[in-house]
């Protein structure tokens, strides 16, 4: 899949074809395609099938197929069909393919075409800038092409000149739906109606019936400014992912309440974070990505990637432009958690999202004037209400100790229809009076149920993971304590098993110096630790170590490919726990399953894709959470969560199937399945 190379000093060559592309240094015509000298063959997911050469600039078709958008634009100048299925087909139906997709297409590995002068090898996406500012062969020739122009100044090298280095922009698309006012001066929004190649993704796959309901999925990058008054200070997120992960993005599983995050209130669950302070983490490592997101500072920076939902062709019709709204933060402070807001919420049918119906008098929300009937709620201390329901901002408001933090999204002249009482079940609205945060129709949700993973879902470790057992026998005296800290246990939310969080150097274990952080205690002096809640353990490391000798059985586990990042300063305040990717390597007879049942209508999609399965390279890899779409059944269901492992569809086990395999099982699934999944929490930042 090598593109042939122009000799770049051929004058005969030269005077045929014209001057050197700037961009890829090969020849070719203006209204041509880019050229460049592929380092490895190129997976054929990546291929155009109009060029045949790596996709540049990709556009999907509603009908699955992706090509080059000059490609695509020529050949839909003479024909109205689809090159590779001859489906009809308009160059106003496409759109431009995922950011993930460009991106992973743009880090594949070139040759410089000036292989006589350089042997660099680089991402796609940095040989403009490596011809222009580095590359000895491509001053060379512009020198020779200078000195051809203006054979006076021969002899005298001009030096080269320094240009702007922007990769190739993509064309602009027309986007569904509307977008949020970014801090960024000019948000990208992009459709991400494909996945990413290998991506198993059963939520955004359309059928012909969806078509006139929906045209794409919408995301958008938007760079946020996170202030802290202490530089040090956690910023209250859990992530997911690294490039050493099947995931690949690092992505944003839970924003805490009342953290620096949920207090900015831009910051979503799912969202995708791209670069921290100007550094792409994209493609970095679990680690390496925790490392840079909880280095201290005042101020920090932050790209991301947010998906918006499914657009839709009426709401593209009757949306208002982005100039003409406005976000705003707003804090009410409660003197204690039962105290009333005095806000009204709604929900309408014909329009996403929660407002604001009105502020009772005398209440904290009127005291404090700064919302407005007709407001539009974001979000409530972090958690994304954009798709949410009255009852689900209730609920955050109810069990809010002091600071409530609004974002809302204000729009000027425009007015709510007459609302439903509340109490009414009508199906025109639903409302909710934070009057003490109870909805109108609040319906106490019960615990799912956790059980041991079943020895037919029980997997190998993965590759790069150690798991040792070990048994510590110390003799001590009886008043002397263990000296241990411990966390986990199974009335933790994501039913862990217990784990030591510190060795203090008082204690006999830190003589002993083979129990440490982060190993996982099986039992003591017989005693099984597994299946213990917190205080039951706790209870049970007391007792026993009255004795005058102690047997602890404990589990270490060593990621040989991902050493846990060195935090000299004071762990950063941050309470320690193991990291997300630590957990991945527990065996799987420790591991929590509860089983989440998923319902929708005939014309929705699950709402979510995964990744991982069954490759030849790689082996066996668990299946995760990826990416959960908003205003989709399993957004709405809010108990998955992006980096939870899939374990089972309707009780058939996933362990050892390849996408192919999975895609259908998920598909067949008309309106109901039983996703059985393990959920570890996400590493603290």
């Amino acid at each position: 899949m090598l593109a042939i190379m122009a000799d770049p000093v051929a004058e005969e060559h030269a005077s045929q074809v014209g001057e050197l592309c700037c961009e890829c240094g090969q020849f070719h015509l203006l209204l041509d395609n880019h050229l460049y000298n592929f380092q490895d063959e190129v997976d054929d997911e990546l291929i155009c099938h109009i060029c045949l050469q790596p996709l540049l600039q990709p556009m999907d078709t509603p009908c699955g197929h992706t090509y080059c958008f000059k490609c695509l634009e020529n050949f839909m100048q003479e024909y109205n069909f689809c090159p590779m299925d001859r489906k009809k087909l308009s160059f106003q139906q496409c759109h431009k393919s995922s950011l993930l997709v460009r991106n992973l297409l743009d880090k594949l590995i070139v040759f410089c075409p000036f292989k006589a002068e350089c042997q660099q090898t680089m991402q796609r996406c940095e040989l403009e800038a490596h011809l222009q500012n580095r590359c000895p062969g491509f001053k060379k020739y512009k020198s020779e092409l200078q000195r051809k122009k203006n054979p006076i100044s021969k002899g005298k090298e001009d030096p080269p000149t320094k240009v702007e280095t922007n990769t190739p922009k993509d064309p602009e698309v027309p986007s569904g739906g509307s977008s949020l006012v970014a801090e960024s001066s000019a948000a990208a929004v992009v459709s991400l109606g494909t996945a990413e190649p290998g991506l198993v993704n059963p939520a955004f796959e359309e059928t012909e019936e969806d078509l006139p309901q929906r045209t794409s999925l919408v995301a958008e990058t938007t760079t946020i400014e996170i202030h802290r008054e202490d530089p040090e200070e956690e910023l209250g997120m859990r992530i997911v992912g690294g490039k050493d992960t099947p995931l690949g993005n690092i992505v944003v599983q839970e924003v805490l309440r009342d953290s620096v995050i949920a207090a900015d209130g831009r910051i979503a669950p799912g969202d995708h974070i791209l670069e921290v302070n100007g550094v792409n983490i994209s493609s970095v490592t679990h680690c390496q990505a925790v490392s840079f997101l909880r280095h201290p500072g005042p101020v920090l920076h932050l790209m991301v990637l947010q998906e918006k939902g499914f657009s839709n062709k009426t709401a593209q019709q009757d949306s208002t432009s982005v100039t003409n709204r406005e976000v705003i933060h707003v804090t009410l402070i409660k003197r204690d958690r039962s105290e009333p807001l005095g806000i009204k919420l709604i929900r309408k049918t014909d329009e996403a999202g929660i407002f604001i119906l009105d502020l009772l008098e005398g209440g904290l929300a009127a005291k404090n004037g700064k919302l407005s009937r007709n407001d539009r709620v974001l979000s409530i201390n972090g958690q994304d209400l954009r798709q949410g329901t009255p009852e689900a901002a209730a609920q955050i408001i109810q069990t809010t100790e002091s600071r409530v933090n609004f974002v809302i999204l204000r729009q000027p002249g425009v007015q709510l229809s007459d609302p439903v009482e509340d109490g009414s079940t009508s199906n025109n609205s639903s409302s909710s009076s934070s009057n003490g945060g109870s909805p109108v129709h609040h319906r106490r949700r019960l615990d799912q149920n956790h059980y041991r993973r079943k020895s037919t879902y029980q997997k190998d470790l993965p590759q790069g993971y150690i798991s040792h057992e070990k048994t510590v026998a110390i003799k001590k005296e009886p008043k002397e304590s263990l000296g241990i800290t411990i966390g986990g246990g199974r009335d933790n939310k994501n039913k862990l098993p217990i784990y030591v969080t510190s060795v203090q150097p008082i204690g006999c274990l830190f003589r002993d110096g083979r129990i440490k952080r982060g190993d996982v205690l099986l039992s003591i002096n017989g005693i099984d630790l597994t299946h213990l809640n917190y205080y039951e353990a706790v209870s049970a490391l007391k007792s026993n170590a009255a004795s005058h000798s102690v047997i602890l059985k404990a589990l270490e586990i060593i990621s040989l490919n991902s050493p846990e990042p060195s935090l000299d300063i004071k762990e950063q305040g941050f309470s320690w726990s193991p990291l997300w990717i630590t957990w991945l390597g527990l065996p799987s007879y420790l591991h929590c399953c509860q089983d989440i049942v998923l319902s929708k209508g005939n014309l929705e999609s699950w709402g979510f894709s995964i990744v991982g399965g069954f490759e030849e390279s790689k082996g066996n890899q668990p299946f995760f959470i990826k990416t959960i779409v908003p205003g989709t059944p399993a957004f709405r269901d809010r108990k998955l969560k992006c980096g939870d492992e899939i374990v089972a569809v309707n009780g058939v086990p996933a362990i050892g199937m390849s996408n192919s395999e999975l895609i259908p099982m998920l598909k067949e699934q008309r309106n109901k399945v039983t996703l059985t999944v393990v959920s570890w929490p996400g590493s603290l930042v």
